[in-house]
C-alpha cells in the first residue's frame, strides 16, 4: 500500500450517495479495497437505504439518516467479522445504496397481439400499451435476486421482464373480465387496477419490487374490426337505410342532369334517377299501409316509343316520349332537329313527324308581304 492509500484509509470516511439519476435503482459505494473507517459518517437520505454486505452476506439495512458506523450500530457485521477490538482498524465490507422513490415515465406494451373473445366480433386480436412506476420495496431481495455483484443497477436493465410480466398478466385480466370490445374503454381504470395487483403479486415476494401505479392508457385492434366498427356506427346513425337510399339519389340527380357530356344525355339521366327514387320511396310507402284487397292484374301496358336524337354528328338516347317532351318544351329540341325510332326508315326532321309534330303547337302564319 502507498503512503498516500493509507493515509486515505485512515481518514474518517463519509459514505453517501447524492443520486443525480432519474432510473438507478441500486449504486455500490465506490471504497479503496472496500476499507471503511470505524466510526465513519453513514448518510441515507429520504428515499434510499444502505446495505452492507461482507463476505458476499447481506450484514445490515440502514434506512434513511445520518449513522455513526460503531460497534453498537453494527451488531450483525460485528458478529460476522468476529472483532473483539471494536473496529480499532479499518473493517472491508461492501456498501450498496438502494433507491426507494418512485421511479416514473416507465412504459409498457404487448410485443405480440392478445387474442380475446368478442361476443359481437368473435376472436379479436388486441393490443394495448401504457405507462408504470417502479419502487425497492424489499432492498436486501431486490439486491440477492438482480443486483448480485453489478455496481450499477437501472431500471432498464429490467424493463423486459418487467413488460413481459405484465404483457402476460394482461391477457389474464382481458380474458376474465369477458367485456366487449366496445366496454373496454369505460373500464380502463378497473382494468388497470387488477393488472397492477396481479403484476405485484408475481414480482413482489420474488423481486422485492412494488408498482406503486400501472394504467392502461389504450387498447386497439386491427384496421379491419376498427373499419367494421365504423361501419355499424355509421348505420345505426343513419336509422331507415330506404330513406337513406332516397335522399342519396335526389341529391345525385342534379349533379347528374349537369353532366358536361350533353344536355340531352345529363336531362336523361336525372329523369331516370327520378324514375329510380320514387321506386323505393313508394314501395316504402306501400310497406306501411295495410294490404288492399286482391284484384285482377291489368293488361299489360303497350310497347313504349323511344327515340334518338341526333345532334352536333352524334347520337343520344334513347329517350321516352316524355323526355322528349319535355326536351322540346325547353328548346332542347328544334322543329329541325333529326329524330329516329325503331320502325323508321331514316333520320326526319321533328316537326315532320305525326307523333311529335303536336307538340311544337301551330307555326304562325308568313308575315305580309311589304307594299311597294
Amino acid at each position: 500500500m502507498g503512503i498516500i492509500d493509507k493515509l486515505r484509509a485512515e481518514l474518517i470516511d463519509i459514505v453517501e450517495w447524492i443520486d443525480d439519476s432519474r432510473h438507478t435503482l441500486v449504486w455500490r459505494f465506490p471504497r479503496f479495497r472496500n476499507q471503511i473507517k470505524y466510526g465513519a459518517q453513514l448518510v441515507v437520505r429520504p428515499g434510499q437505504s444502505a446495505i452492507f454486505v461482507k463476505q458476499g452476506q447481506i450484514a445490515d439495512v440502514f434506512g434513511p439518516g445520518h449513522h455513526r458506523l460503531e460497534t453498537r450500530n453494527l451488531p450483525i457485521l460485528s458478529t460476522i467479522a468476529g472483532w473483539k477490538h471494536g473496529f480499532d482498524s479499518p473493517f472491508k465490507a461492501e456498501v450498496y445504496f438502494v433507491s426507494t422513490r418512485q421511479i416514473t415515465d416507465l412504459k409498457w406494451g404487448t410485443p405480440n397481439p392478445v387474442l380475446m373473445r368478442d361476443p359481437d366480433f368473435g376472436p379479436v386480436r388486441v393490443r394495448a400499451f401504457g405507462t408504470y412506476t417502479l419502487r425497492a420495496l424489499d432492498p436486501a431481495t431486490l439486491l440477492k435476486e438482480l443486483v448480485g455483484t453489478d455496481s450499477s443497477f437501472e431500471a432498464n436493465e429490467i424493463h423486459e421482464l418487467l413488460r413481459s410480466i405484465i404483457s402476460t398478466s394482461f391477457a389474464d385480466v382481458i380474458a376474465k373480465s369477458e367485456l366487449p370490445i366496445l366496454d373496454l374503454a369505460a373500464n380502463y381504470q378497473r382494468l388497470s387496477d387488477e393488472l397492477r395487483e396481479m403484476v405485484v403479486q408475481r414480482i413482489d415476494d420474488e423481486y422485492g419490487l412494488d408498482l406503486p401505479q400501472l394504467y392502461i392508457v389504450n387498447v386497439s385492434v386491427p384496421a379491419e374490426v376498427e373499419q367494421a366498427l365504423d361501419t355499424r356506427s355509421s348505420i345505426n346513425a343513419i336509422g331507415d337505410m330506404a330513406t337513406f337510399q332516397a335522399y342519396q339519389l335526389g341529391q345525385a340527380m342534379p349533379v347528374a342532369a349537369a353532366n358536361p357530356a350533353g344536355g340531352l344525355a345529363g336531362a336523361g339521366v336525372g329523369l331516370g334517377m327520378g324514375a329510380a327514387m320514387a321506386g323505393p320511396m313508394l314501395s316504402g310507402a306501400s310497406g306501411a299501409a295495410p294490404n288492399p284487397p286482391q284484384s285482377p292484374p291489368p293488361p299489360p301496358a303497350p310497347p313504349a316509343v323511344l327515340w334518338h336524337v341526333a345532334q352536333a354528328g352524334q347520337s343520344f338516347g334513347p329517350f321516352t316520349e316524355a323526355q322528349v317532351a319535355q326536351a322540346i318544351a325547353e328548346g332542347r329540341i328544334q322543329r329541325d332537329t333529326s329524330m329516329w325510332t325503331a320502325g323508321m326508315a331514316g333520320w326526319a326532321a321533328a316537326a315532320s313527324l305525326d307523333a311529335l309534330a303536336a307538340l311544337f303547337g301551330t307555326p304562325p302564319p308568313p308575315p305580309p308581304a311589304e307594299s311597294g
